[in-house]
């Protein structure tokens, strides 16, 4: 068995790594929603090629990680499972530590940054060296009607699993891409209200917090998605410091962007922005 990070309620998730033998810090990867870590060979291979050890693992409810499809047990999980892994990665390596989250994933690195902007900081709490966000679900298009129909089904059933209502053929402009996607054993398409209401609430967080933003950031979206609401990525990078958070939008691109036929220039603009930093080691002892 491959190895696992243990959770504060006893699950162990399924962890993936792909070491470099001089590394130059470690990039832990978040997945998106209903996928998993698998997913990310191939931008784990590409930044190898770039000197970074790789870590990533599938969320709870996901992949091959224990747990019902799509749900959660506490509104805070995924963040307080991200503090399970950064903690074990921090006792493991020296180097710098960089967040890199896609979609769901993406939302929930940016929230976990978010955190230590807040006073108190959340438990959850950790520093990071630097963050990339691909396509994050800062906006998912929550209207006030569908707000009230999430308050309704929170109070009545917050487990209840039903359709993500996600097009497949909005993930990439590449068949083959979607195709794969489909006939994946380990992607699901189940949510429960539980989760939604984390998606609810932490992209205006987000965004409510982009001022003071101070963790270098590289803010990587799909001009042409149908998954998330692109207007909530480029609203967060006018209102964070130009300084701090670097933002390129893909006018035609879909949603996954590292699953495009341009995902070459897609992850040499991504690398290429790991070659400016230079990064110290920061940690937050716990």
């Amino acid at each position: 068995m491959g190895r696992t990070i243990q959770t504060r309620d006893g699950m162990a998730l399924v962890r993936r790594d792909w070491p470099s033998a001089d590394a130059r810090g470690t990039i832990v990867i978040v997945h998106g929603l209903g996928e998993h870590i698998g997913r990310y060979a191939h931008v784990a291979a590409r930044l190898n090629a770039d000197r970074w050890s790789v870590v990533g693992y599938d969320q709870r409810g996901h992949g091959a990680s224990p747990g019902e499809r799509g749900r959660l047990a506490a509104d805070d999980d995924l963040l307080v499972d991200l503090a399970a892994v950064v903690d074990e990665v921090r006792a493991e390596t020296s180097g710098p530590l960089v967040l890199l989250g896609h979609s769901l994933g993406g939302l929930v690195v940016a929230r976990f940054v978010a955190g230590g902007l807040e006073s108190p900081p959340p438990a959850w709490q950790r520093d990071v060296d630097a963050l990339v966000l691909s396509s994050p679900a800062l906006d998912v298009g929550m209207t006030a009607a569908k707000r009230a129909l999430l308050a309704t089904l929170e109070t009545l059933t917050p487990n209840l699993g039903i359709g993500n209502g996600l097009d497949a053929t909005g993930i990439s402009r590449d068949p083959a891409v979607v195709a794969a996607y489909r006939a994946d054993p380990l992607v699901h398409d189940r949510i429960a209200p539980r989760l939604v209401r984390f998606i609810a609430d932490a992209g205006p967080a987000v965004r409510a917090l982009a001022p003071r933003w101070r963790v270098p950031t590289l803010l990587l979206y799909a001009g042409s998605d149908r998954c998330v609401v692109p207007a909530g990525s480029a609203a967060f990078a006018a209102a964070a410091p130009t300084s701090v958070v670097v933002a390129r939008p893909f006018g035609s691109l879909f949603h996954e962007i590292f699953n495009e036929p341009e995902q070459d220039e897609v992850l040499g603009v991504l690398t290429a922005w790991l070659d400016t930093l230079n990064l110290l080691p920061t940690r937050n002892p716990r």
